[in-house]
């Protein structure tokens, strides 16, 4: 049996990864729940390959959880805001750190230019938001917030690997 390891060695994309590669991880992030049956018939492979590929690109850390995508709404918190907020020196302190304790928060960065972090919050309401942004400005450490609060979403994904303009998701090369 050919070692994972091994199926990479062609590799000429900056990344380490190969095609298939990419197309897997492509097929994956549109929808994490494909078995390795539909995989392979997609990418022309069989599927212990394929189930032998996952394992290494989550060895490898490329892949490094499985989520569900909830529905906000649907979940009881239909209101999304991203907050700036600006702090006294470097914003990452163990205070600020402490906020990934809160259920509402789902994100927080470091950014450049007019704010130290961005927040991406979720939560049922602007009463609550109204909450979550003052327990943000007792927060040691940080001087002010600045909230922007989402109407709609056209796009929320992850990354993405390029996949070259010649495969599609069949797997096939486009004549």
């Amino acid at each position: 049996m050919m070692k994972s390891n091994a199926i990479r060695k062609d590799s000429s994309h900056p990344s380490g990864l190969d095609r298939t590669d990419r197309m897997l991880l492509r097929l994956l992030a549109e929808r994490a729940d494909r078995s390795y049956v539909e995989l392979s018939e997609l990418v022309h492979l069989s599927p212990p390959a394929v189930h032998e590929r996952v394992k290494r690109l989550r060895r490898d850390g490329v892949i490094q959880g499985t989520v569900a995508k909830l529905d906000g709404e649907k979940i009881g918190c239909p209101l999304l805001a991203f907050v700036h907020v600006l702090t006294e020196g470097w914003g990452m302190t163990e205070p600020i750190l402490s906020l990934r304790q809160l259920a509402d928060v789902e994100e927080i960065h470091t950014a450049t230019g007019d704010t130290c972090l961005i927040l991406k919050l979720r939560c049922s309401g602007p009463a609550n938001l109204e909450k979550l942004l003052s327990r943000i400005q007792k927060v040691k450490g940080v001087q002010s917030t600045h909230s922007y609060v989402v109407l709609g979403t056209y796009l929320e994904r992850g990354p993405i690997p390029e996949v070259p303009a010649s495969i599609n998701h069949s797997g096939s090369d486009n004549p």
